[in-house]
């Protein structure tokens, strides 16, 4: 079976093991999924990531964050651009999520950004999703 959006699968992978209060999550690699795990790590959301590969397409276990009482850092991870409704927004239309609390990822012309990286650049592109 195929699955039609593999970024969807990957951040409902990564909500359903925060409210679990799950230590770390596998899930199938591939290059757009590092790169918005980058992003997460460096944003603080996830404590960190690590790539093994095999002989197919590689895995990747992520090691999700928690606050004192183990609650999840990610109280919500939403997906925006799906597959049959991509969402395109320009450099001056970037959507500020929660007032700034949150954070939008975007893939620009120079890579997966966060909001606040690709106003400052000047550059648009498509809203993969919203995490807060």
């Amino acid at each position: 079976m195929s699955i039609t959006d593999p970024i969807a699968d990957m951040l409902t992978v990564i909500r359903n093991g925060g409210r679990a209060k799950i230590e770390k999550v596998d899930l199938p690699s591939s290059k757009l999924k590092l790169e918005v795990l980058d992003v997460l790590k460096k944003e603080g959301y996830i404590k960190n990531y690590k790539h093994t590969s095999d002989n197919r397409q590689g895995l990747v276990r992520v090691y999700l964050r928690f606050k004192k009482g183990k609650t999840s850092v990610i109280t919500s991870i939403k997906r925006i651009s799906k597959p049959g409704l991509r969402v395109y927004v320009a450099k001056d239309r970037i959507p500020r999520v929660l007032r700034g609390m949150g954070m939008a990822i975007i893939s620009t012309s120079s890579g997966i950004l966060t909001d606040k990286e690709a106003r400052s650049q000047g550059v648009g592109g498509e809203v993969i999703c919203y995490v807060w």
